[in-house]
């Protein structure tokens, strides 16, 4: 796998840089890092996403901020509209462009503080984000000096809200470049295309080009995980989207993400998630078996 958005590029006539990204398909998991910060708001979309080595669920309205070269993606299970697109709204800051806000203007010390955090990703809160949501959508339609103050009264309003969630680990790792870098792509692609499927080591190694306990330290560098715990994070993510968002019997839910053992499947959901599968679709609302 190819990691993307590598290189951002704003307009001649920006300081930063912004994407209206709309997917009819799905929101494709593309594992990738890049030197500047984002703000992403995701809309119309249900999936998980991993950030670092984080790995959740969203929901419509998912609004987050990811530190520099942190790597992250999204990858979507479904619409809420089904008639129209996966929406993702994205905002690139140069870290020198945040930097500046407090070294120049007093006043944004709670933004440059807040950009700070953001070194492990942050998930901001629902009221927050519903808040910022209007202004988010505004700011793509506006000329580029309106479209920067915009973004200021955004960041501004995002500063103080105290119920941000970190979601990455501070646990720091050597850079992953060069062939390291499509070795550890091409292990993460091939795991989130055959996740249920069934998976062995040396499989996995073998799409790495690594003895299997090479791959294994290079993964653990990676992500701060071991592959089987990667791989059940995935999982039981997955068996969350289905069971906040559809009325699949929870049986199903766990041969769909690979669990042969429902005891399994309930045993691990419940270490993970601190729920049962039946009480996590409860506390949506949803009903099913």
């Amino acid at each position: 796998m190819k990691p993307v958005l590598e290189k951002v590029q704003p307009s001649p006539d920006a300081s930063w840089a912004m994407l209206n990204r709309r997917l009819d398909d799905e929101i494709p998991f593309q594992w990738h890092h890049h030197p500047e910060l984002e703000l992403t708001l995701t809309l119309n979309s249900r999936g998980q996403r991993f950030i670092g080595d984080h790995i959740g669920t969203y929901e419509d309205g998912d609004l987050v901020l990811i530190g520099p070269n942190l790597p992250h993606t999204w990858s979507s299970t479904e619409k809420v509209d089904a008639g129209a697109p996966h929406v993702a709204l994205v905002m690139w800051l140069r870290p020198d462009w945040a930097n500046a806000l407090s070294e120049t203007f007093v006043e944004l010390k709670a933004i440059a503080a807040m950009l700070e955090r953001a070194v492990t990703g942050l998930e901001f809160s629902p009221d927050f984000a519903r808040r910022v949501r209007p202004m988010i959508e505004d700011l793509f339609t506006r000329a580029p000096d309106e479209r920067l103050l915009g973004l200021m009264q955004v960041l501004n309003i995002l500063a103080h809200d105290q119920d941000a969630l970190p979601l990455a680990s501070r646990r720091s790792a050597p850079a992953v470049t060069g062939t390291d870098r499509t070795r550890i792509d091409r292990v993460l692609d091939h795991i989130h295309i055959h996740y249920a499927s069934g998976l062995s080591l040396s499989e996995l190694a073998d799409v790495a080009a690594l003895s299997p306990s090479g791959l294994h330290r290079l993964f653990r560098r990676h992500t701060h995980v071991s592959i089987s715990d990667y791989i059940m994070r995935l999982k039981i993510g997955e068996a969350c989207a289905m069971l906040s968002g559809t009325t699949t019997p929870i049986a199903h839910i766990a041969g769909a993400v690979g669990y042969q053992s429902l005891a399994n499947f309930n045993r691990q959901f419940k270490a993970l998630k601190g729920l049962t599968p039946r009480g996590y679709r409860q506390s949506f609302g949803t009903t099913g078996k």
